[in-house]
């Protein structure tokens, strides 16, 4: 990867629903993602928009899932690395991440999330039983993906900073509220958690958030400066979110996008953005 086109792709998905069922997409709003998307589907797209590796990232809260996606990366040439899913409430949770690791793409595996933002309890994170199940995650040298909504921010702050040991990854910069237009509290919040030195950012997901039928780079910009300036460009990364963009966007225009809010950077921090912060905290 060279040049004005090093990208890496820090968040993307794929489904097959002849093998499971996506039970999230529900809806008028989410139907055109009820198909299969594929690495084959995304492939093509991500080329052209010059992205030379991904970081697929769990859908669901089902334990096949995980290992199927590192056999997807083994076989790949464009994922680089996974953040899968398992149980961290569970006893065993230590054994369960060493056995993924032994498994057919087992060393593409970079970090665990859970769909937090599913979680009634908004200091879910907070609980004994997932902390302890965070230290494991630390202990085996992965990371975490925070996949919160905004009013979950607090409790993601204080668990990475009960946790300095783990490396927190903010998925979708918080969902903030772009189509409102508001800023705070979800900018206060952000702020407290880019105070951790732990923490990285996804710059990712805005498309959505904002009003899908009708968005410009000038209605997500407030909050990506936000987060630049919160995180700094050693700490966010490009993730395109794909294919849930695709109710919003094409991939090439989130890529396109992402060039665009980071172009008061300097090169060395666009690149660090799009390319080598997500390689570094991945270790990809």
């Amino acid at each position: 990867m060279t040049g004005e086109r090093r990208i890496v792709d820090a968040h993307h998905h794929v489904w097959d629903l002849a093998v499971r069922d996506q039970d999230w997409i529900t809806g008028e709003e989410l139907a055109p993602l009820r198909r299969d998307f594929t690495l084959a589907d995304l492939e093509p797209e991500a080329r052209a928009a010059g992205v030379r590796a991904t970081v697929l990232v769990q859908t669901v809260t089902v334990a096949e899932e995980t290992p199927e996606f590192l056999a997807l990366a083994q076989d790949s040439d464009l994922v680089a690395g996974v953040v899968g899913w398992c149980d961290l409430t569970a006893p065993d949770v230590a054994d369960t991440l060493a056995a993924l690791r032994e498994l057919p793409g087992g060393d593409r595996l970079a970090g665990i999330r859970h769909q937090v933002q599913g979680e009634p309890d908004p200091g879910w994170l907070l609980r004994p039983d997932v902390l302890r199940g965070l230290r494991a995650v630390a202990d085996a040298g992965l990371v975490y993906d925070l996949v919160v909504r905004a009013h979950q921010l607090p409790a993601a702050a204080r668990a990475a900073a009960l946790l300095p040991g783990l490396t927190f990854v903010l998925d979708h910069a918080g969902k903030p509220p772009v189509a409102s237009g508001a800023l705070h509290p979800w900018a206060d919040d952000v702020r407290a958690l880019a105070a951790r030195p732990n923490t990285v950012c996804k710059l990712s997901g805005l498309v959505t958030e904002a009003d899908v039928r009708e968005w410009t780079v000038r209605d997500l910009r407030p909050y990506a400066d936000t987060v630049l300036d919160a995180f700094g460009p050693d700490r966010l990364m490009f993730g395109s979110d794909w294919p849930v963009c695709r109710l919003a966007a094409t991939y090439g225009e989130v890529v396109d996008t992402a060039h665009d809010l980071v172009d008061t950077l300097t090169e060395d921090e666009r690149t660090r953005v799009l390319a080598t912060t997500a390689e570094r905290v991945y270790r990809l």
